[in-house]
């Protein structure tokens, strides 16, 4: 069964619940040396001795017990409780309180197991038991950074990501009650959410399309840790966690493959680069074939323009200064 619905509950004020709790110590006490003394001054009969001595003790016994339903809850936690196996209410505002001295806390079972770690140490050390006060549900702004996962892109290409969640606790109910342990859940959930989304899109794209819109792991990475976000938000809701933000920590190739798909990139950015210079190269030599003709400076044949423009070509697109040699003879 899944708790949906919360009830927070306002507790008495500690301090009051201390002053009552003393008071009715104090009066049992009162009574007891007061029946004591009446009896030994045969004022008082014995079965009333035995009755006010019964009520006295049953006060005393029942005060020591309410000392156990004083609770101090710190900023940002918050305290389930459950009263004999059922849900009694959650408490959220920080102070001190007197709750239900039968009713006992609520805490994930990694905290439990803790517990029960501290007290084998403790009872170890020392000849008395000693009980280790049960922890609360923080409802502080964490931060969880996952180990680097190791996924395919869309591509089938190996990649690692790996990401940072800020998170908290919205409701501790949820977390303690519906889920075993909320932060081994929470990693897990993110593991598998990261390999769902990051399996959809290619780490990056190979060919220089300039006019291709492809989202991509490394170049749409606010986009994809959005996507994450709310993936990852639907998940963990019935855990009673909100998650406010995700960021991708690192998106890498593979090291099996990162030396490869490094020529490969480097490769593609040369043919890129030769496909610019060669595009400005062929430009300028038909301005330069233009302007010779506008201006009249020479007429040329079909020979000659070939062969200036081979030399213009290979002037321009050589990965070396040329080295030009001046004619000052006739060009024919």
């Amino acid at each position: 069964m899944k708790f949906d619905e919360e009830k927070i509950i306002h507790p008495l004020n500690g301090f009051v619940g201390l002053f009552i709790n003393i008071l009715v110590m104090l009066f049992s006490i009162a009574v007891f040396v007061i029946d004591a003394v009446l009896f030994e001054c045969l004022l008082i009969g014995g079965a009333l001795f035995a009755i006010l001595l019964v009520l006295s003790i049953l006060l005393f016994v029942a005060t020591c017990i309410c000392f156990g339903g004083l609770r101090v809850i710190n900023p940002n936690e918050a305290l389930v409780l459950s009263l004999f196996g059922k849900y009694y209410g959650t408490i959220y505002d920080s102070g001190f309180y007197f709750v239900n001295p039968f009713a006992t806390a609520i805490y994930p079972k990694n905290v439990e197991e803790e517990g029960k770690k501290e007290n084998l140490q403790l009872s170890s050390k020392s000849s008395q038991s000693l009980k280790i006060t049960p922890r609360k549900i923080s409802t502080k702004i964490q931060t969880f950074a996952n180990g680097n996962q190791k996924v395919n892109d869309s591509l089938g290409n190996p990649i690692e990501v790996s990401a940072i969640i800020v998170w908290k606790v919205v409701n501790a109910t949820r977390a303690v009650i519906n889920i075993d342990d909320y932060k081994a859940y929470l990693s897990n959930q993110t593991d598998s959410t990261i390999r769902n989304i990051a399996r959809l899109y290619p780490y990056d794209i190979i060919d220089d399309d300039d006019d291709n819109e492809e989202k991509t792991l490394r170049g749409s990475a606010s986009t994809i840790a959005s996507e994450m976000k709310d993936e990852l938000s639907a998940r963990v809701e019935n855990a009673g966690i909100e998650i406010i933000d995700v960021r991708l920590n690192q998106i890498a190739y593979a090291p099996e493959i990162a030396a490869a798909m490094l020529q490969r990139q480097q490769a593609v950015a040369v043919i890129a680069a030769r496909q610019k210079i060669v595009e400005g190269a062929v430009s300028m030599v038909e301005m330069a074939l233009e302007r010779l003709k506008e201006d009249d400076v020479v007429n040329l044949d079909e020979e000659r323009k070939a062969q200036m423009v081979s030399n213009l070509l290979v002037v321009l697109c050589g990965n070396k200064e040329a080295s030009p040699i001046v004619n000052a003879g006739s060009i024919y």
